[in-house]
C-alpha cells in the first residue's frame, strides 16, 4: 500500500525509523534492528567496501548475526546525519572488540574503531521500513586494525576518535 506523505513527513518518519536502528545496534537488540526493514525478499545489506550483498530479510539477519560475533560490544557513534526523501545517510564511527573471524582475520581480541557511511534506502511500498541499508569504510584500514598493525594518518591533524 503506497502512502502520500509530504517531503517533510518521509524525513521525519525516516529519521525515527534511523534512530530505532542505531539504538538497536547500541543495545545489541538485533531482532530491533532488524524489524527496521521490510520482512520481505526484496530487503538487503551491502557492504560496499568489499562488495558483500547479503540478500532478503533473512540476510539482513545474517549480517547482523555476524557483526554481533565479530564486534559483540559494538557502540556506534552518529557524527553527521542527512535525509532526502527516501534515502537517509548517516555518518558514523563504529568500534567494539575483534572477537570473531572477519575478512579472512582470525579473532584478535584487538579493539578498534572506523568511520561508517551508511545509506539507509526507505521502501516505497512501506515508508517506514528500510529496503536496505549500504555501508561504505576503509576496509584496508579495518583489517589493519584487526591484524593489530598501525593505520598510518594523513599526518594533516590528529584524529581524536582513534
Amino acid at each position: 500500500m503506497t502512502t502520500t506523505l509530504s517531503d517533510t513527513e518521509r524525513i521525519a518518519i525516516q529519521r525515527k525509523v534511523v534512530a530505532e536502528h542505531l539504538a538497536g545496534e547500541n543495545e545489541h537488540d538485533y531482532a530491533k534492528v532488524n524489524a527496521t526493514f521490510v520482512q520481505a525478499p526484496r530487503a538487503y545489506y551491502e557492504i560496499a567496501a568489499g562488495g558483500a550483498h547479503f540478500d532478503g530479510i533473512e540476510g539482513v539477519k545474517g549480517f547482523y548475526e555476524l557483526l554481533d560475533s565479530v564486534l559483540p560490544d559494538l557502540d556506534v557513534i552518529c557524527t553527521h546525519q542527512y535525509d532526502v526523501p527516501g534515502c537517509s545517510i548517516r555518518e558514523v564511527t563504529a568500534r567494539g572488540t575483534h572477537s570473531a573471524e572477519f575478512a579472512g582475520v582470525p579473532a584478535s581480541g584487538n579493539y578498534v574503531s572506523f568511520e561508517v557511511c551508511a545509506l539507509y534506502i526507505f521502501d516505497e511500498e512501506e515508508p517506514d521500513k528500510l529496503i536496505a541499508e549500504r555501508a561504505y569504510w576503509d576496509n584496508d584500514g579495518l583489517i589493519r586494525q584487526l591484524k593489530g598493525e598501525q593505520v598510518p594518518s594523513l599526518g594533516l591533524v590528529e584524529n581524536p576518535r582513534r
